[in-house]
């Protein structure tokens, strides 16, 4: 009988363990980090989207409008409102056309951070990675790439379930930060024609009458 009980003692003792083991393997597996390739990877393969934004600056000033975005290197913000503001890059530049104060200049947009936007195949390694937490149902990575656009960053967050961009917040070199937080997104769908287009010679123009 004491040899009975000790051999089911064993028994229920190894499957106590097994089962102990098999919780905390499953525990380290849900709580495993997501890994930036795998963001990255997955914001890669949204080739365009469009959606409503809405922006807020270093000094509490908001704004807000419609974006477009185009892989590789296209996006267009449109701001609502009598500011008369929009951003166009189309692949080659990237242009700020102010309407209100007459202003209307360009840009090389690997030389900003939006480029980490652009890319066909965005890139979250090596040294541009600056950092990625988790944050609640957010992962949040932190993005420089000082030889391209020096000491300005871009943070990036991301919906941890789905992995959808939420918001990303550029910081300049003087530490001054913009935050842009995009809703009611649609993935895959086509931009009017001309969103991305921009006028070169208007722009030449422009510049050339207003000196």
């Amino acid at each position: 009988m004491a040899h009975k009980i000790k051999t089911l003692l064993g028994i229920w003792l190894a499957v106590v363990s097994a089962a102990a083991i098999n919780v905390e393997l499953t525990t380290a597996v849900s709580a495993a980090p997501i890994e930036a390739k795998a963001i990255a990877d997955h914001f890669s393969s949204v080739k365009s989207m469009s959606g409503d934004f809405v922006q807020s600056g270093p000094r509490a000033e908001r704004t807000s409008g419609r974006f477009f975005l185009q892989r590789p290197g296209r996006i267009r913000f449109n701001y609502a409102g009598q500011s008369g503001v929009s951003v166009i890059a189309d692949g080659k530049s990237l242009v700020v056309y102010n309407k209100k104060l007459k202003t209307s200049r360009l840009y090389a947009p690997s030389k900003t951070p939006l480029k980490l936007l652009l890319d066909n195949q965005v890139d979250f390694s090596g040294n541009r990675l600056k950092s990625i937490k988790e944050d609640g149902a957010q992962v949040v990575v932190k993005l420089a790439d000082k030889s391209a656009f020096g000491n300005s960053n871009i943070t990036m967050v991301f919906d941890r379930k789905s992995l959808d961009l939420r918001r990303w917040s550029l910081t300049d070199e003087k530490g001054l930060t913009t935050t842009v937080t995009i809703t009611n997104v649609k993935q895959g769908v086509p931009a009017p024609a001309n969103t991305f287009t921009i006028d070169y010679a208007a722009n030449r123009e422009f510049n050339t009458t207003t000196k």
